[in-house]
């Protein structure tokens, strides 16, 4: 890992065992980009990789008075500006006091930094020591307006990525407007890619899209307050010909969890520009004399391993240099979640005998979900008055969680802190809290409105009565939930030309509560949750090591949802459940085997009533709770393998493994959503074991039997009759079956016994 500076044509290469960026300061000020990709050997300049000019270039200005060809709209860039010719996306647009928005950004100076400077009231990836990384920092000036602006590049030792940011500042007595700051723009010299993205809807996020670039722009944004369920602030370009594990690759993902927009566009010239920021729809930023502003970080990652080595470089780096504290290097327990058991009706005997019932299994962690606080039977009341209901719980959660706890099983709680209902304590004490526009009717989602967490008195007062509780019961866990978008965006304590801050003064005043939540109570494991994935990003993940990943808890669509979510996301990140059948969502009928076979992979746990589930169904549920018990370090901190995707044209099987760091010990799962007659045999060729070591499967029906690396990644297992459930009784299987452990019914373990 280095960081190369010639400082005679001012060009940095900076780069690591396997990749390499390089950018220069172009002769007109400006700076350029040269590379992104696979490492190049280093060496004093590549001006001979780079075209700066072209020999005709009709009806494009040129942006130099002499020197013909030398256009802005072909110039390969880094932070492209507004208003010299250049008629592609900026990345910064500064309205300023003569209504001018013309800007031109030349370079000053640059620094190098060993290690990595953490970002101010953001989240951002880390390092616990310098020489983990070396920062770049390129300082570039506009004189006519006395901005500077600062661009950010990390490269890891350890991490195929690239790490940037920018920063400005205003220098000089005029007042400037920032209409647009993305994080990031790059150009690419080709345009052979194809998009990969996640789109979705509530109960079916983030599912894996490939879009074709032609001749326009490719957006996806959010506009809801929120990274939203409908386009999470993640993008791949991918070679055409790239699959999943072989060919180029290259991502981008925002560590932001508020308003974002990706722009990919294609231009008559065959350019292509990648650019990734907080979106500037409804978006403005005053900066006075001496203000700044920060950008939010936007990681890129390069594989030329395909699609699964690229979610690798984000998985291992997510985990071990984003997601904090003492969550990030310990196992998580297994809980049992009240919710879909029974809603708002319980009292605390009922809650006490599902804990109950719930230790008895095996189950480390009961989580109380919503309806324990204020007048809260129903979702139209009591949000916001975060004290205990007394009627349902006459030792209040106090009381409730040092019973539980007496039981030898931690106790979690749910919390909703940034919405209201109006028939509330809250509300009727605070009318103004809310976001809402003078004169116009509040429109309500779920029957809740949203606080303005840009006010400092509402975090104080959701610190207040949130921390009492905290410190007065006995809590192992919090669930962060957040259950509607954002309308009516206007804020009183803002003026009115400040209103475009108030989407981003949102996300700044909700990091800052968190950030002084989990820093003050560390041992308490905290969840995001948002309607499920309505956000479930990078930037909530630094103060939240896993988020509920879904509210659809079917198994059968969790594949899909989970699968999807691993291209940037660790499983070990996802919250992942058993729960009741008819499912709750679909009304689909599936095996608890193959519920607990989906939901293994990930924060592994339980969303039903345990009493009302058969004696068999119990059975195997302590099964279930043994086998990831032996087996959550391997699949917590293990790398994640896709094998057979849901979203390809057959959309009948499914595929995926872990593999711990060392190549001694995988997980494999296979999974059918729809039985087929006379099938015959099937194989699945695996991946990420050593073709030199000798694997034992542990299984009902191949005990004993050994495979060599190179046999399993090459011939492949074979799945074949008869097959066998979790208590060892033959059976034929149909509809949504899943295989972990043995050929046909359960999970398959592998692991090593011999080889170097």
């Amino acid at each position: 890992m280095n960081i190369l500076v010639n400082k005679n044509n001012l060009e940095f290469h900076l780069y690591n065992n396997n990749i390499s960026y390089i950018l220069k300061v172009l002769e007109d000020g400006t700076l350029g980009h040269i590379y992104f990709g696979k490492k190049l050997i280093p060496r004093n300049s590549y001006e001979h990789i780079i075209q700066v000019t072209a020999a005709e270039v009709p009806v494009t200005p040129n942006c130099l008075e002499h020197r013909r060809g030398f256009c802005k709209d072909i110039l390969p860039q880094e932070y492209p500006s507004y208003g010299n010719g250049d008629y592609r996306e900026p990345a910064i647009v500064v309205l300023q006091e003569n209504g001018s928005r013309v800007t031109n950004f030349v370079y000053d100076s640059y620094e190098v930094i060993e290690g990595k400077v953490n970002l101010r009231n953001l989240p951002n990836t880390y390092v616990e020591s310098k020489d983990e990384a070396k920062t770049l920092k390129i300082y570039l000036k506009d004189e006519t307006i006395g901005a500077v602006l600062t661009l950010s590049y990390t490269i890891f030792k350890n991490y195929d990525v690239i790490s940037r940011n920018a920063h400005i500042k205003n220098n000089s007595d005029e007042k400037l407007v920032l209409e647009r700051f993305l994080s990031a723009s790059i150009d690419f010299k080709e345009p052979n890619f194809q998009i990969v993205h996640l789109s979705g809807a509530w109960a079916r996020e983030r599912h894996i899209e490939i879009t074709e670039i032609n001749q326009n722009k490719f957006v996806i944004d959010s506009k809801r307050g929120t990274s939203s369920v409908n386009s999470n602030p993640f993008i791949a370009l991918k070679r055409k010909e790239t699959t999943e594990f072989s060919g180029e690759v290259y991502g981008f993902n925002l560590v932001y969890s508020g308003n974002h927009i990706e722009v990919v566009e294609k231009n008559h010239y065959n350019k292509l520009r990648v650019s990734i920021g907080i979106n500037p729809f409804n978006f403005q930023w005053t900066l006075l004399k001496n203000d700044e502003f920060q950008s939010p970080e936007v990681v890129m990652a390069y594989s030329n391993s395909g699609m699964n080595g690229l979610s690798l470089n984000y998985h291992r780096l997510y985990r071990e240099r984003l997601a904090r504290g003492i969550w990030r290097d310990q196992v998580r327990p297994i809980l049992l979640n009240n919710w879909e058991a029974t809603y708002f009706d319980f009292n605390e005997e009922k809650i006490l005998d599902i804990a109950s019932k719930a230790k008895e299994l095996g189950v480390e962690l009961f989580v109380l979900d919503d309806g324990w606080f204020g007048a809260r039977n129903h979702d139209k009341a009591g949000l916001g008055d975060w004290w205990s209901n007394l009627e349902k719980i006459p030792s209040g959660v106090e009381g409730l969680s040092k019973k539980v706890e007496a039981m030898g099983i931690k106790f979690g709680l749910w919390f909703e802190p940034e919405m209201v209902n109006k028939d509330s304590e809250l509300y009727r004490n605070h009318p103004n809290w809310i976001l809402q526009a003078p004169k116009r009717v509040n429109t309500p989602s779920r029957n809740q409105h949203t606080l303005d967490l840009g006010r400092e008195d509402v975090r104080n007062y959701l610190y207040e009565k949130i921390s009492k509780i905290l410190k007065n019961s006995k809590i192992s866990y919090i669930k962060w939930d957040m259950n509607r978008p954002m309308t009516e965006v206007w804020s009183e304590v803002l003026d009115s030309q400040n209103q475009g801050e108030v989407f981003h003064r949102y996300i700044l005043g909700l990091y800052e509560l968190l950030e002084k939540l989990t820093s003050e109570f560390p041992e308490i494991l905290f969840e995001s949750c948002a309607s499920g994935g309505n956000r479930f990003d990078s930037g909530m993940l630094y103060y939240m090591p896993q988020a509920w990943t879904s509210d659809d808890t079917d198994a059968v669509e969790r594949i899909k949802i989970q699968y999807g979510s691993s291209l940037c996301y660790p499983i070990s990140s996802m919250g992942a459940h058993v729960s009741a059948i008819p499912n709750h969502q679909t009304n689909r009928m599936t095996s608890i085997k193959t519920r607990g076979n989906v939901a293994f992979f990930g924060a592994f746990g339980y969303e039903l009533d345990l009493n009302k589930i058969s004696d068999y169904e119990k059975e195997i549920v302590k099964k279930q709770i043994e086998f990831f018990k032996a087996n959550r370090e391997l699949i917590q901190y293990g790398d994640f393998y896709r094998l057979i995707s849901p979203f390809e044209d057959k959309l009948n099987d499914a595929a995926w493994m872990v593999v711990n760091r060392n190549k001694t010990e995988a997980i494999v799962a296979k999974y059918k959503i729809l039985s087929v007659p006379n099938s015959g045999y099937e194989s699945l060729k695996v991946k990420g074991l050593d073709e030199n070591k000798l694997y034992s499967i542990e299984s009902l029906q191949i005990q004993g039997k050994t495979y060599y690396g190179d046999e399993l990644g090459n011939s492949g297992l074979i799945f074949k009759e008869p097959s066998f459930n979790d208590l060892g009784n033959i059976q034929i299987e149909g509809d949504f079956d899943s295989l972990v452990g043995d050929f046909k019914s359960c999970l398959i373990k592998l692991t090593a016994i011999q080889g170097d």
